[in-house]
């Protein structure tokens, strides 16, 4: 069974692992306190899972999803996360991450800045645009009627397959957005940032069909 690597288990990290090892999977969680700190996410995941440093976490993934504060990106391990799919989770906010130049003055995203930095690594933005709660609240069985779907960008058309492969083993859809250059259309401040799976004071979300989704995204400006 594959295995998913996780550098950073927070809110997303954490949900997106429940989501994985409902789903079947394996997988290796990390965070930047050491591994001793994940003995009770561990706990409540079970035998599935286990924790790790982020380096081991990166070595031990077929893929790895990242979930880390995007000033930490240039901490990640790039030599373990070489020729790997990457799941990049992060979203720049300048009041948290100090301010990047280019990315203030629109030149790029903070994906094609994580992806320049990764080198080999063939980085796919998703989950990036959904709260932790609708994420865990919102996976539906393949074939549901009400299942919600979530954008994803990339550089690398075979990472985009693997990615939509998972998305939909965990109970997502997926509407491809295109390059990283177009990852800004589901980022903060975009109307597909959120909006499409319900206030965040509603728990239980409201699910978000792919035309739905691909309409937000569409609907973006800079």
């Amino acid at each position: 069974m594959t295995t998913v690597g996780f550098i950073g288990s927070g809110n997303i990290g954490a949900t997106v692992a429940r989501l994985v090892v409902a789903a079947g999977y394996d997988v290796v969680l990390s965070n930047s306190r050491g591994p001793e700190t994940l003995a009770d996410l561990v706990t409540d995941l079970g035998p599935k899972a286990r924790a790790a440093t982020a380096g081991e976490a990166a070595e031990a993934g077929e893929f790895v999803v990242v979930s880390v504060p995007f000033k930490a990106h240039r901490d990640l391990p790039t030599a373990q996360l070489a020729g790997k799919v990457v799941l990049d989770t992060n979203n720049y906010y300048p009041q948290r991450d100090g301010h990047f130049a280019e990315l203030d003055e629109g030149t790029t995203t903070s994906a094609e800045l994580e992806q320049s930095h990764l080198g080999t690594a063939r980085l796919v933005k998703v989950f990036n645009n959904i709260y932790s709660g609708h994420l865990a609240a919102l996976a539906r069985p393949a074939g549901s009627t009400d299942r919600t779907a979530l954008p994803i960008a990339s550089d690398d058309a075979d990472a985009t397959k693997t990615v939509t492969a998972f998305l939909d083993a965990i109970g997502y859809d997926t509407v491809e957005v295109g390059p990283l250059s177009e990852s800004w259309r589901f980022e903060p401040d975009t109307p597909a940032y959120g909006t499409p799976y319900g206030p965040f004071d509603n728990p239980d979300g409201t699910p978000a069909p792919t035309a739905d989704v691909r309409a937000a995204v569409q609907a973006a400006t800079r």
